[in-house]
């Protein structure tokens, strides 16, 4: 196996995320990659519970990745579980399971953590990553805000928010209303307000968007 190959899962609240490249003079190429939209998120309970159809399709989705991975070096692979893992009072139990499936050691990482990893992969895709850039990457439980220049960042933050609870939280019933959107606006609103006397005192010169 040429030790150059690299894997990285990414387990998000939405969808679960296999990235394959191959590092050449210390640049990455991506080859290929795999997608599958687990909506782990949408299987959360209120008391925070992830129900069985939802670890089902993130099992499935992990079984189908380590067809593509299995014969990689442990040290080549890295593997990470975000925001509804993050809180699910059963991730423990869905982790063993989840482990098994995919053949690689996952790792729940923190918010920040999130954020930095976001921020360095998005800075790698910037035309001009030495400006001062605020990044915004919303996923499916969390949105991550993080100011950086170059490939550094400066100002981390992790809120809960993100397009699949908000869906289940505003919009149930599938349904996109007057009143479920103004109710989300307010609280995306509350949860950016914690954050917003600092980010503005750091400062910025552009912004992008990433999910």
């Amino acid at each position: 196996m040429n030790r150059e190959l690299i894997a990285a899962i990414d387990l998000g609240s939405n969808s679960f995320r296999l990235q394959v490249g191959r590092i050449v003079n210390d640049q990455i190429y991506p080859l290929d990659g795999i997608k599958e939209a687990v909506r782990l998120a949408a299987g959360l309970s209120p008391d925070r519970m992830l129900d069985a159809a939802s670890q089902f399709r993130g099992i499935s989705a992990l079984r189908c990745f380590n067809e593509r991975i299995r014969d990689y070096p442990p040290d080549s692979v890295r593997a990470v579980a975000t925001n509804t893992l993050r809180v699910a009072k059963n991730a423990p139990h869905f982790l063993v399971q989840a482990e098994a499936a995919l053949g690689f050691p996952i790792e729940v990482i923190a918010g920040r953590e999130e954020a930095r990893l976001i921020y360095v992969g998005v800075a790698h895709t910037l035309p001009n990553p030495h400006k001062q850039q605020l990044v915004v990457d919303i996923g499916g439980g969390s949105t991550e805000f993080v100011i950086g220049k170059s490939f550094q960042p400066i100002k981390l933050e992790s809120l809960y928010m993100g397009c699949v609870s908000y869906s289940l939280r505003y919009f149930p019933d599938g349904r996109i209303d007057k009143r479920g959107m103004r109710e989300a606006e307010l609280a995306a609103q509350r949860e950016i307000q914690t954050i917003t006397h600092a980010y503005r005192e750091v400062g910025w010169e552009e912004a992008v968007g990433s999910s």
